[in-house]
């Protein structure tokens, strides 16, 4: 068993002592490591949102307070911005949860081919964003683009999505929501899945219709695993860039200027603001972490009820 070491109130064998070395050994290079990429540029860029500083000039951060942050609350043109996140967050998570929840409802019941379809489905959500906005922007083209042609407009005839002010925003949403909407089906199909079938049989004894099995047992049954669906995407929907980079790149005229793409320019594209785009990304963050809290708090209750 091997030599017994006494510290304090505590005995250890030789092997324990060894064991706990070794995990001494992986633990502590994995949390300076963790330390190390995470913890401090968070705090960094934390101390550059209260300074003057640009990434490219050879002067070191100047403090001056609140007034980055003064500077973007003020800024008439980001509050748009805000705005157009605003309505790209609440159409993309209403029609994903709409047309998931649907979808989970109809392959809920085992048919031949299911698994094949069900398979199908999913393949939007495992590609990357920026292949589907590349590959929907091709669609999109009102010359050869199959997208136009599928609406019953001929070559050169239909309108041009993603150059359309009042359309590009529409023409994102409805790829974000074709390519994650499967995601909140899958959730969605495990939590019907977990719905005890002597419920049914109950409400069918009692000879309750299918609306009222419906809002008093799938929905209420589904709700907790809905709302987490609900959380991730509305955190996703809010730090949107790729797919909408890939589509239009902010256009046509702001149009579809999230605001990521707006912190992406301000922190790199010519400005290269590091303090500003810093105050930026905390309120973002901010805002997040406040939406964050409304839905687990909801959660809770749900759960608690």
């Amino acid at each position: 068993m091997g030599t017994i070491t006494t510290t304090g109130n505590h005995v250890y064998t030789r092997r324990q002592l060894s064991d706990k070395a070794l995990m001494n050994i992986f633990l502590w290079p994995t949390l300076i490591l963790l330390i190390a990429i995470n913890i401090f540029p968070l705090l960094y860029s934390l101390y550059l949102s209260f300074t003057r500083y640009f990434a490219i000039a050879n002067k070191p951060p100047i403090w001056i307070g609140l007034q980055n942050y003064v500077s973007i609350l003020g800024d008439k043109t980001l509050w748009r911005y805000f705005s157009n996140t605003g309505f790209y967050v609440v159409a993309t998570v209403v029609l994903e949860m709409v047309i998931g929840f649907s979808l989970a409802l109809l392959l809920r019941k085992r048919f031949g081919g299911s698994g094949f379809i069900t398979t199908l489905i999913l393949i939007p959500m495992m590609l990357s964003p920026v292949v589907v906005g590349l590959f929907w922007k091709l669609m999109y083209n009102p010359n050869y683009g199959i997208f136009n042609y599928l609406l019953g407009f001929g070559p050169g005839k239909g309108p041009d999505w993603l150059a359309s002010k009042s359309l590009a925003m529409w023409a994102v949403i409805f790829v974000d929501v074709w390519m994650w909407s499967p995601f909140v089906m899958l959730l969605c199909t495990a939590g019907l899945s977990a719905i005890p079938d002597y419920l049914y049989e109950a409400a069918e004894i009692d000879r309750a219709n299918g609306w009222f099995q419906f809002w008093r047992i799938t929905l209420p049954q589904v709700a907790p695993l809905l709302l987490v669906a609900v959380l991730f995407r509305t955190i996703e929907s809010i730090k949107a860039f790729d797919l909408v980079m890939g589509l239009t790149g902010g256009g046509p005229g702001s149009a579809t200027e999230v605001i990521s793409i707006s912190l992406y320019r301000l922190a790199f594209l010519g400005q290269f603001n590091s303090g500003k785009s810093s105050a930026l990304a905390y309120i973002v963050l901010v805002i997040i972490i406040a939406a964050s809290n409304l839905y687990i708090k909801y959660l809770n209750q749900i759960k608690e009820g």
